[in-house]
Order: structure tokens, then C-alpha cells, then sequence
């Protein structure tokens, strides 16, 4: 087996993981940023596709809505 050619580093061995001013995942008000996610705590077909999401939610309002994925 050939040796795998790398190229150099981006960042130092020991710099930080955090950067200040990033947002993490799971930070208060992520969950409702995104899209598919309502303040119910509910989800829709959004949250897991964003190809014709409207043709993957229930057909009817009294259906439980299964999201795909």
C-alpha cells in the first residue's frame, strides 16, 4: 500500500476548539431556528428534506406527522 500524501496543517496542534462568537448546535434558540421546527416542539417535513417538503407531510391534519429520516 502507497503512503498517503497529506499537506500541511491548517491550524496548530494546540489551538483552542472553541472559538469566540461561533454558535454551537445545541445552544438556547437553535432548536428554533431551524427550519421544520416549531415553538410547539413539533416538526414537519422540513426539518429532515428539503425536496418538496409539502408532498412529505400527512395527507391529513389528524394524521401524526413521521418525518422522513
Amino acid at each position: 500500500m502507497a503512503p498517503i500524501r497529506v499537506g500541511e496543517p491548517d491550524v496548530r496542534p494546540d489551538a483552542t476548539a472553541h472559538v469566540r462568537g461561533v454558535r454551537e448546535g445545541n445552544a438556547l434558540g437553535s432548536y428554533e431556528m431551524e427550519p421544520g421546527h416549531h415553538l410547539d416542539g413539533t416538526a414537519d417535513a422540513r426539518r429532515s428534506t428539503g425536496i418538496r417538503p409539502g408532498e412529505r407531510n400527512p395527507i391529513s391534519p389528524s394524521m401524526p406527522n413521521l418525518p422522513p429520516g
